[in-house]
């Protein structure tokens, strides 16, 4: 039950908080509609991996489940295996079936989690070796802080978390289809 009174036909995690005070809500959806679907050299999917990396770390499920989907759903493998590998990453990011280029910068991601003083010059020069640009390297910190902040935002409302994996399905398409913005609006 989330610490604060919300609407019974609230949407679920971190979009019906969004929801439930607009005025924060709205420039936290930007964000993350910035970060995760403007146009970019890491695809969609790669994106969403990381802020379901950083979740998985933050142990915040309703993001490492809904960011989790997402990707899946943008993947260019079939959904399925796309989830597992999903899996793998989340459970185990040195052993997981992903570019040598796009560990790295998961690497990035999660020392961001821990602290971004964590953060070395090793690891930025070894992204910068597999072929990650500075953009990259940026919004990787970047997605790496934002989604601390959403993880805890969420998990300190403690807001509702479907435990059917059909309603991540949902939210995903619903994503996908309207963007970041209908978080915050509904629209």
């Amino acid at each position: 039950m989330p610490h604060i009174t919300m609407a019974p036909d609230q949407f679920p995690g971190t979009p019906g908080l969004m929801r439930h005070r607009q005025e924060t809500g709205r420039p936290l959806s930007a964000l993350v509609e910035v970060l995760l679907r403007d146009a970019n050299t890491l695809s969609r999917s790669e994106r969403e991996l990381v802020a379901a990396y950083v979740s998985s770390l933050n142990d915040c499920q309703f993001c490492v489940r809904t960011h989790s989907e997402i990707s899946a759903q943008q993947s260019e493998d079939d959904t399925d295996e796309a989830r597992a590998m999903i899996r793998k990453v989340v459970a185990d990011l040195d052993s997981a079936p992903i570019s040598a280029k796009l560990k790295s910068l998961l690497t990035i991601a999660g020392a961001v989690q821990e602290s971004g003083k964590a953060v070395t010059t090793d690891m930025v020069t070894r992204a910068r070796e597999l072929g990650a640009t500075d953009t990259e390297i940026h919004d990787v910190v970047l997605i790496g802080a934002a989604f601390s902040m959403y993880n805890r935002y969420c998990d300190g409302l403690a807001a509702v978390t479907p435990d059917d994996p059909a309603a991540y399905a949902q939210f995903a398409g619903m994503i996908i289809k309207d963007g970041y913005s209908m978080c915050a609006t509904g629209h």
